[in-house]
């Protein structure tokens, strides 16, 4: 009977994949540990208003806006939420999104779920994200908003400007909750 043998550098390269996925696994399974944490409870009245983007990370649906990105949220007789983005582009035109969002859990949970798909596929869990108020003052003029997988972060203001010391206060905290704060991109706000 004739055994099989793998030859050396196979083995070795198969052993050194298997070790290499071993520990990316690790390492992504001790990222999942550090879930995103929320606020403790958000009051949705107080929340809703005008939020101006003060920074963000960059992502594919906000390529076309250059400046003047805010959202306005107001009540809707349903309980859930008007979304109303918008920003300036380059050719100087005002881009506007239109959606709505919808608590998750408890009337004073700080998670939200946004979509800006038709109404009519509403019903289809695809087409809503994740809105976690992940840090707010208690004042409501100050605000981070992530996901669970820390993919996409906003961090708003109720005015145009933030404070230095404010926003350096809060990159503080976002840090802390294991965010890539280097990502962030400000906005620029113009008059």
């Amino acid at each position: 009977m004739t055994s099989f043998q793998f030859p050396r550098s196979l083995l070795m390269s198969i052993l050194g994949c298997l070790l290499i996925f071993a520990g990316s696994t690790s390492a992504s399974a001790q990222q999942g540990d550090q879930t995103v944490k929320t606020i403790a409870s958000l009051d949705v009245p107080r929340y809703l208003g005008t939020w101006y983007e003060i920074a963000k990370f960059p992502n594919w649906f906000q390529k076309k806006c250059i400046s003047n990105t805010k959202a306005v949220y107001t009540a809707k007789p349903d309980g859930n939420l008007r979304v109303l983005n918008s920003c300036n582009t380059a050719n100087g035109e005002t881009s506007e999104a239109e959606g709505a969002a919808r608590q998750i859990g408890a009337k004073d949970s700080p998670k939200l779920e946004v979509r800006f798909a038709p109404e009519w596929l509403s019903f289809l869990p695809l087409v809503w994200g994740d809105y976690w108020v992940i840090d707010l003052d208690p004042q409501y003029q100050v605000a981070a908003v992530s996901d669970p997988k820390r993919e996409y972060l906003w961090v708003l203001s109720r005015t145009p400007q933030l404070d230095p010391k404010v926003y350096a206060d809060l990159l503080v905290r976002l840090k802390q909750q294991q965010f890539d704060i280097q990502k962030l991109e400000l906005t620029v706000q113009k008059n």
